[in-house]
């Protein structure tokens, strides 16, 4: 069965103030020529469909194209909602929706009811776990700890138990969104850390044939039956060693895997300059740059006049600007932005706590902490939910 995975789409999200909603259109038409092209049986979607709870119409315009767009191939299409998207929103119609192919999976309580297809080695069960916020799931799925890799094991336990019945030689899909082990972030995906622990080990999933991962931006093999698709679209600068791609990935006989990427088309080039004023509009070795969207890091000792307007006449696609002039200290000569990039809300806090009365919080402070966030964490979920 041939299989094309991808994620992490964030319909209605732009990038650095540049409207993304056309390339995300070429993107939708590229999935939908693939699909059609390269003989795929079915597409799985594995979260973040949408960037926010509560999208632009013109998004939900668009995810209403890409759905009419799969069903009128007549390919089977499951999608699970990320931690980005209101799972309940995107859940509404999922009934009358897969009576088209397009099998939407937004409740964890149904994670281990798989959409069943077949090709001509047998069944394959496709099962959808939307992304599970430990505090809003941990009941349901009978843990204690409201902690990521708990109620991950316990829906991948569920998953296993309903594989259990059926035939012998099912194959089986897990869509998951979720930070596993192994992957590399990157700057634009939203912090999902629960009890001071983001990540989960990719051996929860032992015994799946492949696991379809979305959440991180970057496609990326955390085993050859455990990948991430990436983000079809760039949305930050940390991605710009990135390439953006898709998975086609052809499930054998057995649950052998062989997998492809194929790339997405992308508007721009990402650039990350770095130099003085005069050094960027002068070095020859940045013209293949002068056509991406650049991000200049300026290191003159003094901050020169209308440094945007002078470099938008070299790379007219310049979206920030950094100064970080090379002869201050490093601890100061960094925007506030940059000593905080990659950073936790509890490495945050921890170290304000730090600073400001000169000694580190204690192990009791940074329990009180993390508890403080992860009640952040589920009330910004649960007030999703609601509006």
């Amino acid at each position: 069965m041939r299989i094309l995975h991808t994620s992490d789409w964030h319909l209605g999200r732009s990038f650095h103030r540049v409207n993304m909603l056309d390339a995300q259109a070429d993107f939708i038409t590229h999935l939908v020529g693939t699909v059609s092209e390269r003989g795929v049986d079915a597409v799985v979607v594995s979260g973040d469909v949408y960037d926010r709870a509560v999208p632009p119409l013109a998004a939900v315009e668009l995810f209403d194209d890409a759905l009419h767009r799969l069903a009128a191939l007549g390919v089977p299409t499951v999608m699970i909602s990320g931690n980005h998207d209101s799972a309940r929103r995107l859940g509404v119609g999922a009934g009358l929706i897969g009576r088209a192919g397009v099998h939407l999976r937004t409740a964890p309580a149904a994670c281990a009811t798989p959409v069943m297809l077949s090709d001509e080695h047998g069944d394959v069960a496709f099962y959808g776990l939307p992304y599970l916020e430990p505090a809003l799931v941990k009941d349901e799925f009978g843990v204690e700890k409201a902690a990521h890799e708990a109620v991950l094991a316990a829906a991948v336990r569920r998953v296993r138990d309903d594989l259990a019945t059926r035939p012998a030689g099912t194959r089986s899909v897990v869509l998951a969104h979720a930070f596993v082990t192994g992957g590399e972030p990157s700057d634009s995906e939203r912090d999902i850390t629960v009890g001071g622990v983001a990540s989960v080990p990719a051996g929860i999933f032992d015994g799946v044939d492949y696991v379809a991962l979305g959440h991180l931006h970057g496609s990326q093999t955390i085993t050859e039956r455990v990948r991430y698709s990436g983000s079809p679209l760039p949305y930050s600068f940390s991605e710009a060693g990135h390439r953006k791609s898709m998975w086609l990935v052809d499930l054998g006989p057995g649950g052998t895997v062989d997998a492809e990427r194929i790339d997405c088309p992308v508007p721009r080039a990402l650039a990350r300059l770095r130099g003085t004023l005069e050094d960027l509009l002068a070095d020859p070795a940045l013209a293949p740059y002068e056509d991406a969207w650049v991000e200049a890091t300026l290191t003159d000792a003094v901050r020169p006049a209308d440094p945007m307007a002078r470099l938008a006449e070299r790379f007219p696609h310049t979206l920030t600007l950094v100064f970080a002039p090379e002869h201050t200290d490093a601890d100061t000569a960094d925007s506030y932005a940059s000593r905080l990039a990659g950073r936790s809300d509890q490495e945050i806090a921890e170290d304000f706590v730090a600073h400001v009365r000169g000694a580190a919080p204690d192990p009791r402070e940074q329990r009180v902490l993390r508890d403080a966030f992860d009640d952040v964490h589920a009330d910004e979920a649960l007030r999703e939910i609601a509006t």
